[in-house]
C-alpha cells in the first residue's frame, strides 16, 4: 500500500466535527475557499503514473483521478486533481473516508458538506464532481463487502 496521511481522525464522524470545527473560524467563504485551496496542497503526491484514464474519474470537469486499495478492514484512497479548489473537496473527502473500514465508510453521510456550508456555496459542475467522488468512495466500500 502506497504512503497517506489518513486518517487524521480516529472515526470518520469525528474527522467530519474537525472539518466543521476549522471551517467555523472563518467569516466568509472567500476565507473559506482559500482554506480549502490550502487543504488541497496537503494532499499526498500522486504519482504520474496513475494519471491516466483508468483511474479518472468521471464525471467532473476538471481533471481528477483516484486509485482505491485495500480491503473490508481498510480501505485507502489516493487522489488528485488539477484543480486547487476540487484538490482541497478531495482532500476533505479522503479525511472523513480514506483509511476506514468499508462498513464505517458506508455507515457515515457526508454531513460535513452540509454543516460547513458547502452545498450551497459549489457549482453546479463541482458538486456533481463532489457526488461522483463520493458515489466512487462507497461503491469500492461496498465491493470490498463480503458478498
Amino acid at each position: 500500500m502506497t504512503e497517506t496521511p489518513f486518517p487524521l481522525e480516529p472515526t470518520a464522524a469525528d474527522a467530519q466535527a474537525a472539518i466543521a470545527d476549522e471551517f467555523g473560524f472563518f467569516g466568509d467563504w472567500s476565507e473559506r475557499y482559500q482554506y480549502l485551496i490550502d487543504l488541497g496542497r496537503k494532499l499526498p503526491a500522486f504519482p504520474d503514473a496513475w494519471k491516466t484514464d483508468e483511474h479518472r474519474l468521471l464525471g467532473c470537469q476538471s481533471l481528477v483521478w483516484i486509485v482505491a486499495e485495500g480491503d473490508a478492514e481498510r480501505l485507502v484512497f489516493h487522489a488528485a486533481s488539477d484543480s486547487a479548489i476540487v484538490s482541497g473537496l478531495v482532500y476533505l473527502a479522503l479525511r472523513v473516508y480514506s483509511g476506514r473500514s468499508a462498513a464505517e465508510i458506508l455507515a457515515t453521510e457526508p454531513d460535513y458538506i452540509a454543516h460547513i456550508g458547502l452545498a450551497k456555496h459549489l457549482s453546479p459542475t463541482r458538486s456533481n464532481g463532489l457526488a461522483a467522488l463520493l458515489a466512487f468512495i462507497r461503491e469500492h466500500a461496498r465491493a470490498a463487502l463480503p458478498q
